[in-house]
């Protein structure tokens, strides 16, 4: 009878799905007769499970991440299988927690269990493998708006604490299982909280209804709009920071990070794609098939459709199913088809009704797979494990020291901060030494070198090798060039620093001491109570906000346009001056201000009794021209990339202390513009053009006129451009056809042009052609102010296949490498796009009327870890409107 009623049931569901409605009742009814959790299992009944707790079953509904942290504090006062941990807070105030999940006998001695696994990745105590549990880590939710797996969290640990079979209490014994219900709460609730108040009554299956059709910036993102899967290695927020330290006193052989994709895909399992971390011992891509396969044994048995191999590489580092891997684990990914479009349920594209109960019971059933192939070769992975973190069994790189020259005005302490935080050995030089072949970053040939005392070290002989290569070496391994992230990363490169590496330790003598703080940057005001004049160098690392910091208290802030000398002091182009004679209302408090500021900045301050110089520019010479405090307009929204939006913001918000703010596109045509001094236009998705109409363009171009400087950053720029609305006349570069080439027929074998490349060939040629995020050789023209305060040479990085054509009808301050074969740096880059983009400009000043227009063809702050190059937004906002 049981049988019947379901097979009814779901011929309704088919008859009514086809309007894309579906009774909520019906649609439950079926989902629970088919994907029912391990109902083979008994549980003990002290335990709640997640539907008692909830008032709900799973999948019913989206539950709030309190709510869910409530189900797990439940869990934990119940049972003393569970114990709960935090680790940190997310930028909104909400909780960020992991549950250690194994057996009473285990929590007993879990320290004794954490320090064994230190040493097993250390390359000590073999023989403690044999009794040690596999430190098995699950992550669920780092995309807020791929919400089915802190539901799956739910009932997993249900099953660890309550359950009474067999082989779950083997699980307990054998494994410490580890769970991060929830990495991006932020992220997840504005999903949730956008859901409920938009879902209908009737469960509606239709992917055109407003519920599956979720608004600017969307969920997938944390409170900043970044990407929380993509910082596991950069740290930059509270959410990836605390999980670090947490992952770092664990250190698991096996993490397991659990996501969604769109809706009309079957779920994916490992193995992925190409390209791979070759860096990586060979065995780690035989454990990857493995745990695949154990997911597949279990989704054959429930007849639930899957697919391997064909997408998703593992080749950046900065993935929760990457960075693992680099410490190591095996690090995998799982994803379910749903999304944020998947709502509670919909129709996929072959009229299959998807709905919430099966995307949380497709992970339940890869995550007890991951567990029982876990606990089947439980003495393998721990022997992988310790093999990987040894670097004499896996270590393949030449590369046998790196070198990171020590200064307060760049980001290298900001880098070592980030290694230590990772557990990298890194010492600090005690004395001058020389070595005779150190390779450079941007020459990349073998020069004898010296590196003064304070320089970092480090050796890639120590456990973290895998990480340290794969941070700091220049090039990857690349096995194709057609992938799902970037190209480079290479951090040395990205923050733009003095360093370099050898590839023997021969003949390089170094007295170095170990380190476990990075040196702090302290600010320090030399003459604190000045009867002149107060100035601070453009050039340190923390200068724009020390600049923001002066605003703020109320100063008149003046910025040099020549280099100027007191005494043996030498101040660069964009050096701050604070006159005090023109800040006489500040007298009372200006010392105890500049010092409060050099303190809270980072940044040395002199101060100056006399404004007299000896062949240099004066303090308060006709080159030292007031700086004003910019009212700052960021405008976002459809169809601006939410990505480049919410790095602008917290590049000025976070790391500058400069308030701006964020505009709707729409607000534009009826914005008072006047009051604006500055507005930026982030990367958009598609063509701007068909966003802004011709009357706000039009205003936008008055306005400059005006005075305003109009910022555009990736493809806003050449929005800005003669190729967009024409703010600027700036061309884009293309190829002319040489006369030549004039009687050659309109396509070559092998080309785009060519009909008889077929469909897929065609795509893998468009991807070549693209630049998927590479390092480009760069040159600034340091005596402009959009590039004040750095150096002349710098590392753009590139996407796309784009380049500004050179012009005297603006002024150009950045040009990629005018040599073809020396453009590129890192990464992949083809041969055609080196010879069209070597010599070309990313950023251009053109100054229309009383204001300007500054593009930006390149990404300055990307991610917030592709910095060397962040100044020139700084500057474009606060100093060039005044300059």
């Amino acid at each position: 009878m049981k049988v019947i009623r379901v097979i009814l049931i779901s011929l309704c569901s088919l008859i009514v799905a086809q309007n894309g409605i579906v009774q909520n009742s019906i649609a439950q009814d079926a989902g629970e007769a088919r994907f029912t959790f391990s109902p083979e299992i008994t549980y003990k009944d002290a335990i709640p499970s997640p539907a008692s707790f909830l008032g709900y079953k799973l999948g019913d509904y989206f539950t709030l991440h309190a709510h869910a942290l409530d189900y797990f504090e439940a869990l934990a006062a119940a049972s003393g299988n569970v114990t709960l941990h935090e680790y940190g807070r997310s930028y909104e105030g909400r909780k960020l927690v992991y549950a250690v999940i194994t057996s009473a006998e285990n929590h007993a001695k879990i320290d004794e269990i954490k320090a064994a696994n230190q040493q097993l990745a250390n390359g000590e105590a073999s023989q403690l493998m044999e009794n040690q549990p596999l430190i098995h880590w699950m992550s669920y939710n780092v995309h807020g708006n791929e919400p089915s797996s802190t539901e799956t969290a739910m009932q997993i640990a249900y099953r660890l604490a309550a359950g009474t079979d067999a082989k779950t209490q083997q699980m307990l014994d054998d494994l410490v299982v580890i769970i991060d219900p929830c990495l991006n709460p932020d992220g997840r609730d504005r999903y949730v909280y956008w859901y409920k108040s938009m879902h209908s009554k009737h469960l509606n299956t239709s992917a055109d209804d407003l519920e599956h059709n979720e608004p600017w910036p969307g969920g997938r993102t944390n409170h900043y709009w970044f990407d929380l899967n993509r910082d596991w290695v950069w740290l930059i927020h509270p959410e990836s920071q605390g999980r670090i330290k947490a992952y770092q006193e664990w250190l698991p052989q096996v993490h397991i990070d659990y996501h969604e994709q769109g809706f009309n895909n079957n779920y994916f399992t490992h193995p992925g794609t190409t390209p791979r971390n070759l860096n990586l011992p060979p065995a780690h891509f035989d454990w990857e098939a493995k745990f695949g396969r154990g997911d597949a044994t279990a989704f054959d048995k429930e007849g639930i459709s899957y697919f391997t191999n064909e997408a998703f590489d593992f080749y950046y580092p900065g993935y929760g199913s990457s960075y693992p891997s680099l410490m190591g684990g095996i690090g995998m990914l799982r994803e379910q088809g749903g999304h944020s479009r998947g709502g509670r349920a919909v129709k996929v594209n072959d009229d299959y009704i998807l709905t919430l109960r099966q995307r949380v019971y497709d992970h339940y059933l890869t995550s007890v797979a991951g567990m029982e192939t876990s606990l089947d070769n439980k003495a393998a992975l721990m022997r992988y494990f310790q093999d990987a973190m040894n670097p004499s069994k896996s270590n393949k790189r030449p590369e046998k020291r790196y070198f990171i020259e020590d200064d307060k005005n760049s980001y290298a302490r900001d880098l070592v901060h980030i290694l230590l935080e990772h557990g990298v050995e890194v010492s600090r030089v005690d004395e001058q030494f020389t070595a005779p072949a150190v390779y450079d970053y941007w020459s990349q040939q073998p020069t004898r070198r010296t590196f003064e005392a304070g320089t970092f070290v480090v050796d890639t002989d120590q456990p973290r090798h895998l990480f340290v290569n794969t941070l700091l070496q220049k090039q990857m391994a690349i096995e194709d060039s057609i992938m799902y992230d970037m190209a480079t990363w290479s951090a040395p490169i990205a923050y733009n620093l003095k360093a370099g590496w050898v590839t023997s330790v021969r003949g390089v003598q170094v007295n170095a001491s170990p380190i476990t703080t990075v040196p702090q940057t302290t600010g320090m005001v030399e003459n604190a109570g000045a009867g002149y004049a107060y100035i601070i160098d453009w050039a340190q690392r923390n200068a724009p906000t020390a600049l923001a910091g002066l605003w703020k208290a109320g100063y008149a802030v003046r910025s040099i346009k020549k280099p100027m000398e007191i005494g043996e002091q030498k101040f660069g182009r964009g050096s701050l001056v604070v006159l005090v004679g023109r800040n006489r209302t500040k007298l009372s408090s200006m010392a105890a201000d500049m010092q409060r500021i050099a303190r809270e900045a980072g940044v040395s301050i002199y101060g100056y009794d006399s404004g007299w110089t000896e062949g240099s520019i004066n303090p308060a010479s006709r080159e030292s021209l007031p700086v004003k405090n910019p009212t700052v307009g960021l405008v976002m929204d459809t169809p601006f990339n939410s990505y480049t939006a919410g790095q602008l913001w917290f590049l000025f918000e976070e790391w500058t202390n400069l308030p701006i703010n964020r505009i709707r596109l729409s607000q534009l045509a009826s914005l008072e513009l006047k009051k604006y001094d500055v507005l930026i236009l982030p990367g958009a998705r598609g063509n701007l053009s068909s966003q802004m109409d011709s009357s706000t363009v039009a205003a936008l171009r008055g306005w400059v006129k005006a005075g305003g400087t109009l910022v555009g950053t990736e493809n806003s720029a050449i929005f800005l451009s003669k190729s967009g609305a024409g703010m600027a006349d700036v061309s884009l570069y293309k190829k002319e056809k040489k006369k030549e080439e004039d009687d050659k027929p309109a396509f070559e074998a092998g080309s785009l042009e060519d009909p008889y490349v077929g469909l897929e060939a065609r795509k893998d040629l468009r991807d070549l052609d693209n630049i998927p995020g590479s390092a480009l050789r760069s040159y600034l023209d340091t005596t402009h102010p959009l590039a004040y305060g750095m150096p002349r040479t710098l590392f753009s990085l590139k996407f796309g296949n784009q380049g500004f054509e050179p012009t005297t009808k603006a002024q150009v301050v950045g040009y990629y490498h005018t040599k073809s074969d020396s453009v590129l740096a890192s990464g992949y880059m083809s041969v055609k796009n080196r010879e069209e983009l070597a010599g070309k400009a990313f950023a251009i000043v053109a100054p229309q009327g009383r204001g300007k227009v500054v593009m930006l063809l390149d990404n300055t702050q990307y991610r917030m870890f592709w910095v060397g190059t962040a100044r020139l937004m700084q500057n474009a906002v606060m100093l060039v409107p005044s300059l």
